[in-house]
């Protein structure tokens, strides 16, 4: 088959360990022919290239900056712009290519006229993999409503989205709360086309000795002493940086525990304005760093986090937790009361979950998880990957229609 993948996320080798370099590494290793457009955003001031490696076909393709903005208007546009960027890509790049399925995720959605195109010109199939609802997450954190003059911008996306999930001949979710939420609030999706279809990787053991780990401990100057919890990724309004930092001062009392913060985004001065004001001992943190230094990282702590806003109404499923289940390091989710994602970890065996809207609860749940032997949760979540999260079962989920 011929498969063509559209995102908006760094896509620059087949070969890298990331989501959907492994799941498209996976259908090249079945015998399936891969093609992939990514954009080189304005801000790198790279130019569009045609890269062939390994069996994969990389387009990458100049565009507005349509990740990580500060100006959501500025960025909104970009995204409203990639239709037609994508659709003058393939046709120039990929006219001789007769696609059999085209994949996309989301963010963003607005990909429905580019995904109308490959399955008109081509009669391809769909599959959505959705991993981000918008506009309702822009609602929940105050930055679109629904009424007024913010309401236009909601409504226009709104029927996009709706577009796009017509368009999708298949619809996979990250989690079985996911799947409800888009029946719930779709009630025009037909059941059958919406199935789980979660973040997956090609497995790889993360977990540290226990000299590695006081090396990589002593070089990034981490308490060898200490329980180290880490949370790591983005830093932005998804993640309720204000919340974490009430958290973070609710548990500087625990004096053997210490706070690891990796990552960058929009909320990142806030934290660091904490950092350099407060000066608390039992943190640190530390600024984007590449996939290879903080997947060794991850492997030297103790704990994982995750953050969620509680305002949140939609079903959130990080992807991060991937690389802390990898490394077999026990999670903590503090979330919205939406999202699955802590009744799977609680459930699993191989962490706890508390609701992201009382730092003294999250400080108790720290001094529990610090009296708690997790040898046998460490093997329960390496298990727990293999058997639910793998490109494998991915894969078998998403060729079973074709």
């Amino acid at each position: 088959m011929n498969i063509l993948f559209l995102t908006i996320g760094r896509f620059e080798s087949i070969e890298a360990h990331s989501i959907y370099a492994d799941l498209l590494r996976c259908f090249r290793n079945h015998g399936n022919e891969i093609y992939a457009i990514s954009p080189y955003e304005k801000r790198t001031g790279k130019k569009t290239e045609l890269v062939n490696e390994n069996g994969a076909h990389i387009l990458h393709i100049e565009t507005g900056d349509v990740t990580g903005a500060s100006n959501l208007i500025k960025k909104g546009l970009a995204q409203m712009s990639l239709e037609t960027t994508y659709i003058k890509a393939i046709k120039q790049y990929f006219s001789n290519v007769k696609f059999d399925l085209v994949m996309y995720s989301t963010p963003p959605i607005t990909f429905s006229k580019a995904v109308e195109f490959v399955k008109n010109r081509d009669g391809a199939k769909s599959y959505l993999l959705l991993k981000d609802i918008f506009p309702q997450n822009a609602v929940d954190l105050g930055m679109m409503t629904k009424s007024g003059v913010k309401g236009f911008i909601y409504k226009y996306f709104r029927a996009k989205e709706k577009k796009l999930y017509a368009l999708s001949d298949y619809i996979g979710c990250m989690s079985e709360a996911n799947v409800k939420y888009v029946l719930d609030h779709n009630p025009e999706v037909a059941p059958k086309k919406v199935e789980v279809c979660p973040n997956s990787v090609e497995v790889i053991d993360q977990s540290v000795d226990d000299e590695t780990r006081f090396k990589i401990r002593e070089k990034y100057d981490i308490p060898q002493d200490k329980t180290v919890f880490i949370y790591g990724g983005n830093l932005g309004k998804p993640q309720g940086i204000p919340f974490l930092i009430e958290c973070l001062r609710k548990s500087a009392e625990i004096k053997d525990a210490f706070f690891l913060i990796v990552g960058s985004g929009s909320e990142y001065e806030k934290l660091k304005s904490y950092v350099d004001h407060e000066k608390p001992e039992n943190m640190k943190l530390l600024s984007y760093m590449p996939k290879e230094d903080y997947d060794s990282m991850v492997g030297a702590c103790d704990v994982g986090l995750i953050f969620l806003d509680h305002r949140f109404t939609i079903p959130n499923f990080p992807s991060r937790l991937l690389a802390y289940m990898q490394a077999k390091l026990p999670v903590l989710a503090v979330t919205d009361p939406n999202t699955d994602i802590g009744k799977v970890i609680v459930e699993g065996g191989f962490g706890w979950w508390c609701e992201s809207n009382d730092s003294a609860i999250f400080r108790d749940a720290i001094r529990e998880i610090m009296n708690t032997n997790v040898a046998s949760m460490k093997e329960a979540e390496f298990r727990y990957l293999n058997e639910n999260y793998t490109t494998e079962i991915a894969y078998k989920t998403i060729m079973s229609h074709y």
